[in-house]
């Protein structure tokens, strides 16, 4: 119940909408009762027309009351009787029934039209939440999770408590107004049939309880299994070069078969349960308006029911008219209840909370000015030591290089500059000051990251170069790609710097891919440097082109390198050499080959792991 209420309070910001809405269903409520009570006039007048064309000499007494409308019509149609006989109180009756379902429907549509309006709202705003604290979550907490469970909320939960709980919000508040009216009108009619009808609201509430218990578990396992598809579909997307070099088709075709075979028995089982609600619900109330229809019949034949025949058809009418919410309000329930499985998963991402944030006093950080410095920096992941006891300086202007066998923690070391992840000990301090006491905005503007395998969108090539600074002019652009040997193959685009270079950028080669990148970055113009192994996948020409590209961007900037071609780094001022999670050499790259260590034997072999 708490989650339920968490997400009706998303529509608090549009409480302007209910004041319309629920004036609109009381207003449907009105017409459509008075659709069905005008039945009783009509049938009156086809069956005993000598009553309807005897009226009283004067109009009602004006009232309040239902009595008041009931008189003030047979008045009228009284009058209209006596001027033009029964076939004028037929027309008028039925134009009276067409007007009034008219108006019941036009409320209702409209209050349906504001409902709408709401219920997207609401979804826009989770969605929008959802999105954001995705793009706020700090990179650990992606290590955790599937790809395919975060897709999954994004679309399916976020869908599902669309479809299941905002839709349903016309359940909690138009429903109730309608059976409470209807039953106000069955009492009104008869209070002692109406209490035998009501013996069936406990025993339905009873029984789709029980039906419906297992809603929610089954749902928890559904949307775990869609998590599972999507991101087999992920791979299978991604990872279509290896599928077919390997011919394993036949063996992901298979794993996928199992997870879309289970998820369609769990969900079909899930759905049985959620279908026989409403069939249940409505069977109970139809058997015992079956008793209340015979009840009341029975009574009638004896006199004891003191209605006419006509006033207990409507009174049967109103009794199918309090079935039709209440069947929709035991379907919702079941509806509900598979929602708020969504909603859970949606809310666990919700209320995580990033690892690395801002702290409460965090200061500012205006610029660099003397030397990076990794004090006693060690790192793990929970059971799982990566780095240790690291101490580094990098001085402004200076290009340090950091090597080793792959798994020693080159990456990580690199990650936990701009607080990508946070230290577990020692610190990490620029001029002095602690990364972790300074504003996160700050200290990442500093700095320009060209990762080994670049991040592109499915956008313009002009858009990801200005990725990081929107506002750039097509000139800054131009100078940007021209410094980072893109402008070349830009030039020769059909439609240059506004071509769309497709989902990650799959239509650029390796080595263009990483010039976008590193265009990216000099338009940034970031004092501190950070290359991942920027040139390890690309071939011999490319790696040219990019080694060439770098070193433009290199130029006068505070540079980490992480690599493994000795072409990068050799003229590094200082080469750190990580090995288990330590630095276990340091110095030139002469000094280093002098000793014969670890750097040298890597030499050798001119590649680092």
């Amino acid at each position: 119940m708490d989650l339920f209420r968490r997400i009706l309070g998303y529509a608090k910001p549009y409480g302007r909408y209910w004041p319309p809405y629920l004036l609109l269903s009381i207003l449907s409520l009105i017409f459509g009762i008075a659709n069905y009570a005008l039945l009783g006039p009509m049938l009156s007048v086809l069956f005993e027309q000598d009553t309807v064309t005897s009226a009283a000499a004067s109009a009602p007494q004006a009232s309040l009351s239902i009595a008041y409308v009931k008189d003030l019509f047979s008045w009228e149609m009284a009058r209209i009787g006596q001027a033009h006989g029964t076939v004028g109180c037929l027309i008028f009756v039925s134009l009276m029934l067409v007007a009034a379902c008219l108006l019941a429907n036009l409320c209702r549509y409209l209050s349906q039209r504001i409902l709408v309006n709401v219920k997207t709202e609401v979804m826009q705003r989770l969605r929008g939440e959802l999105f954001s604290k995705i793009a706020s979550l700090d990179v650990g907490y992606f290590k955790d999770r599937r790809k395919g469970d975060l897709l999954s909320s994004l679309s399916n939960d976020v869908s599902e408590i669309q479809n299941s709980v905002a839709g349903s919000f016309h359940i909690i508040f138009r429903e109730p107004v309608l059976v409470i009216g209807f039953l106000v009108m069955l009492f009104y009619m008869s209070a002692r049939l109406t209490l035998v009808s009501l013996i069936a609201l406990p025993i339905t509430a009873f029984v789709v309880t029980r039906i419906t218990r297992y809603l929610r578990s089954g749902s928890v396992e559904t949307q775990s299994l869609l998590g599972d598809i999507l991101t087999q579909f992920d791979e299978a997307v991604s990872g279509s070069r290896i599928i077919k070099a390997f011919n394993a088709r036949g063996y992901v075709t298979d794993r996928f078969e199992r997870t879309n075979r289970r998820h369609r028995d769990v969900s079909r089982r899930v759905f049985y349960r959620q279908e026989l609600a409403s069939p249940t619900s409505e069977f109970l109330g139809i058997t015992v308006g079956a008793v209340v229809l015979f009840y009341g019949g029975w009574l009638n034949l004896h006199g004891q029911l003191g209605m006419s025949w006509e006033a207990f058809v409507v009174y049967i009418m109103f009794y199918w008219k309090v079935l039709e919410p209440a069947k929709a309000i035991s379907k919702s329930y079941a509806d509900i209840r598979r929602g708020l499985v969504s909603g859970q998963r949606v809310f666990s991402i919700l209320d995580s909370e990033p690892a690395v944030k801002d702290a409460p006093d965090a200061m500012p950080l205006d610029g660099f000015n003397e030397a990076i410095r990794y004090n006693g920096v060690s790192f793990s992941y929970p059971g799982t030591p990566v780095l240790k006891d690291i101490d580094l300086e990098i001085g402004k202007g200076r290009m340090v290089a950091v090597v080793g066998p792959s798994g020693a923690g080159k990456s990580t070391l690199a990650d936990l500059l701009p607080r990508f992840q946070d230290v577990t000990g020692g610190c990490i301090t620029i001029d002095g000051k602690d990364i972790r006491k300074v504003r996160l905005e700050d200290l990442t503007a500093l700095m320009g990251i060209v990762p080994q395998d670049p991040i592109l969108f499915n956008d313009t090539v002009f858009a990801n170069i200005a990725f990081g600074r929107p506002g750039a002019t097509a000139g800054e652009v131009a100078e940007a790609a021209r410094v980072a040997h893109a402008d070349e193959f830009i030039d020769k685009m059909a439609d240059g710097y506004q071509t769309v270079i497709g989902d990650r950028g799959v239509k650029l080669s390796g080595g263009q891919r990483q010039r976008i990148a590193i265009a990216r970055a000099v338009l940034k113009n970031p004092p501190i440097l950070i290359l991942d192994e920027a040139t390890s996948s690309l071939d011999t020409e490319n790696e040219r082109l990019v080694q060439d590209a770098l070193s433009r961007l290199m130029g006068g900037r505070t540079t980490l390198v992480i690599a493994h071609r000795l072409s990068t780094i050799r003229h590094a001022d200082l080469i750190a050499v990580l090995n288990d999670g330590r630095i276990v050499e340091s110095g030139t790259h002469e000094e280093l080959t002098a000793r014969g260590g670890i750097y040298s034997r890597l030499c050798e072999l001119q590649e680092f792991s």
